[in-house]
Parts: structure tokens; sequence; C-alpha cells
């Protein structure tokens, strides 16, 4: 066994004894890992309460090569989520982060990049931030990161590039948006507002310029159907958190 030390978030404890817990954590170095934590729950126990849900810790593991789970030794608070103070609103958006990371990220693979953009949205998020703004933010480049974010500029079946006007065909299982002839014969094909893949590709830009797109009800109605059913398809369910973030859609 190695060991090993990364940032990480915790994205779920279970209860494993009396005084252990099982911590589901999205590291920066290793992804995302489970651990016993033996003894977290003593109240002095050896991880001083940093064991917390979407707290961002510094941890020291011994990683096992087999698939059993890994021994957390160590943990040190860096910073605890309080967004419950703020709203509960910008609670449930934190739980959601939590429940993308947990589903869109496979053990052990290591996303750096979605790391930074999970901590700073969380930090975003203790904050006057705008909610549904930011949690759109989030999802695009999580879905970036895993491979997964659906083209918004090029038609997925023959990849000609589609101007933003009119109305244009999404296709859900295809994963972007379509041309007129590769619509044809496809599978749960939606149509959109030419200014729902604007605000798409806004958002899943790498610059800051989505701070300053203003989304109004309308829109954002639209746009949360779109990516809601899109991430149903590709995570085989709605995601929990969806039923409490209707603020998304205001």
């Amino acid at each position: 066994m190695s060991s090993e030390k990364s940032l990480a978030i915790v994205l779920r404890l279970v209860e494993f004894s009396e005084t252990s817990v099982i911590a589901t954590l999205f590291t920066e170095d290793f992804g995302k890992i489970s651990a016993l934590a033996k003894g977290a729950r003593r109240p002095k126990g050896p991880f001083e309460a940093a064991l917390d849900l979407l707290a961002v810790c510094r941890i020291v593991f011994l990683h096992k090569s087999s698939d059993a789970l890994d021994l957390l030794t160590e943990a040190k608070l860096e910073r605890r989520f309080r967004a419950a103070t703020r709203s509960l609103s910008h609670l449930y958006a934190g739980y959601y982060v939590a429940e993308l990371l947990q589903n869109l990220t496979d053990d052990g693979d290591p996303h750096p990049q979605l790391f930074q953009a999970a901590n700073q949205t969380l930090i975003e998020l203790d904050n006057a931030c705008d909610v549904a703004t930011t949690v759109l933010r989030f999802e695009m480049i999580a879905l970036h990161e895993v491979g997964h974010l659906p083209s918004f500029d090029r038609c997925v079946g023959c990849g000609d590039e589609l101007p933003a006007e009119g109305r244009i065909a999404f296709g859900q299982l295809a994963g972007g948006v379509l041309c007129r002839e590769c619509r044809a014969g496809q599978r749960q094909v939606v149509s959109v507002s030419a200014e729902v893949i604007q605000a798409f590709r806004c958002f899943a830009d790498p610059d800051d310029a989505w701070r300053r797109k203003e989304l109004n009800r309308g829109l954002r109605g639209e746009l949360r159907g779109v990516l809601n059913h899109y991430l149903a398809n590709l995570l085989g369910r709605k995601p929990r958190m969806h039923r409490y973030l209707g603020v998304l859609a205001e």
C-alpha cells in the first residue's frame, strides 16, 4: 500500500460502524475514491470533524491495489460548505454538484480541471451568486471534462457547422444539434430556439463571458428542459436534486 496526499471534496458519508464511516471523496489528484475512515464518528476522533458533506479537506490515505476500500488516515479541514446560511437553493445546488461528481465520474479517474471547477462553484454558492447561472456553468464544464458535452455548433451527424438562427434540432440521444438532413430517423429530437443554442455556447466557452449573459425566465425554462432531459438520458435516470432546484428555471 502506498500513502497518498491530495485536496478533496467530500461527496458522501455512509455509516460503517459505531465509530467509522465510508467516505466518497472527489480528489484533485486521484479522482473519485472511496475510503474507510476509522474512528471518524468519535467525538474526539482522528479527523477533527473535517469529514462533512461538501467540505474541502487535505487528506492522506493508503491506496489499496485491490478492489478493497482505501484507508483514510488523515483529513485536515480547509473549508466547510455553509450555503445553508445563504438560502436553501444555494444549499441544494451544492448537493447537486456532489450528485453530478458522484454520477458522472469513474473511480480513480483524475479530472483536475473538474475538481477546480467544483471547488470554485462551491465557493460561489457560499456567497451571493446567481444559482441558475452558476449551476449551468458547472454543468457545462463537467460535461466537457467527462467527454459528454453536446455539440452546439456542428451537426453531430455530418459535422457541418450550423448557424444559430431560427429553430434548431437538438438530438437528446445523438448528443447535439442536427442539420435538416441528419435529423431524419433520429429519436428523441427536440426543436429549440437559436437563443438556447447561443446560451449553451456561451456557458460552454472557456472564457468568462457567461458571467455577463442575461437569461430571462422563458430562456431559463427552455434551457433547463433541454439540459435536464439530456442529463437524464446520460445518467439513465433523472438527477434526484432536480426536484429541489426549480429556481434554475425561474
